[in-house]
C-alpha cells in the first residue's frame, strides 16, 4: 500500500492532506455530538414530569448539570416559562435554531473535502497521462512497457481520490444520521416541554 502511495507520485500528498483534514472535520462533529448525547428526549420527558408535580423551579435545579442541545433547550424555556406558554415558544423557537447551526457547523467543510479529493485525483492521473506522453517521446517508443507504466502511475491518483472521497462520506452519512436523530429528539421535547409549561399554567 505504501509503495502504492509513493508510486502515485506528487498528487497523493495532497489528497492524503485533504483526507486528514476531513477526518479531523469527522472526528470534532463525532465528539461534539457524541457529548451532546449525554441527554435525549427521556430527560426533557424528566423534566416535563418535574414541571408537573413539583414546579419550574424544581425542573431548573433537575437542568443545572445536563449538558447537550436538550438540555440547552430546557433551560431556553424554563427561563421564559414564567411568561406564558408563548413567550417559551418563541425562545424555544430561537434556541432551537441555534442548536441545529451548532450541529451542523463544519459540515460543509467536509462536504468539500469529499469533492475536493476525486478532483485532485483526477487532476494527478491528468498530470500523469501527459508525463506518460512525454516518456514515450523521449523513448521514441509506443512498447507496452512505456505506456501500461506511465497509464498505471497516472490511474493511481485516481483511485486513491475515490477511496478518500468513499471513505469520508460514509463518515458524513453517519454524523448525518445522528443530527437527524438529534434534531428529531429536540423536536419531541419541545413539544413536550411546551406542553408541560401550558399545563403548568392553567393550574
Amino acid at each position: 500500500m505504501v509503495q502504492l502511495f509513493i508510486d502515485g507520485g506528487g498528487f497523493m500528498w495532497p489528497i492524503l492532506f485533504i483526507f486528514i483534514v476531513g477526518f479531523v472535520f469527522v472526528g470534532e462533529r463525532l465528539y461534539h455530538l457524541i457529548k451532546g448525547l449525554a441527554t435525549t428526549e427521556v430527560f426533557a420527558k424528566e423534566v416535563a414530569g418535574t414541571i408537573k408535580s413539583n414546579g419550574i423551579d424544581a425542573a431548573k435545579n433537575k437542568c443545572e448539570d445536563a449538558v447537550g442541545p436538550i438540555a440547552n433547550l430546557c433551560v431556553t424555556a424554563l427561563d421564559r416559562a414564567h411568561l406564558g406558554e408563548t413567550a417559551s415558544e418563541k425562545a424555544l423557537e430561537q434556541s432551537g435554531s441555534i442548536e441545529m447551526a451548532g450541529l451542523e457547523k463544519n459540515m460543509t467543510w467536509i462536504s468539500l473535502c469529499i469533492a475536493t479529493a476525486p478532483m485532485l485525483g483526477f487532476l494527478g492521473t491528468v498530470w500523469g497521462m501527459i508525463q506518460a506522453f512525454n516518456d514515450i517521446k523521449m523513448a521514441n517508443d509506443i512498447s507496452p512497457a512505456v505506456v501500461a507504466g506511465g497509464i498505471s502511475v497516472a490511474l493511481l491518483t485516481t483511485a486513491f481520490g475515490l477511496v478518500v472521497a468513499v471513505v469520508l462520506q460514509l463518515l458524513q452519512n453517519a454524523v448525518m444520521y445522528i443530527i437527524d436523530n438529534q434534531i428529531v429528539a429536540m423536536q419531541k421535547s419541545s413539544t413536550m416541554l411546551l406542553q408541560a409549561i401550558a399545563d403548568s399554567d392553567k393550574k
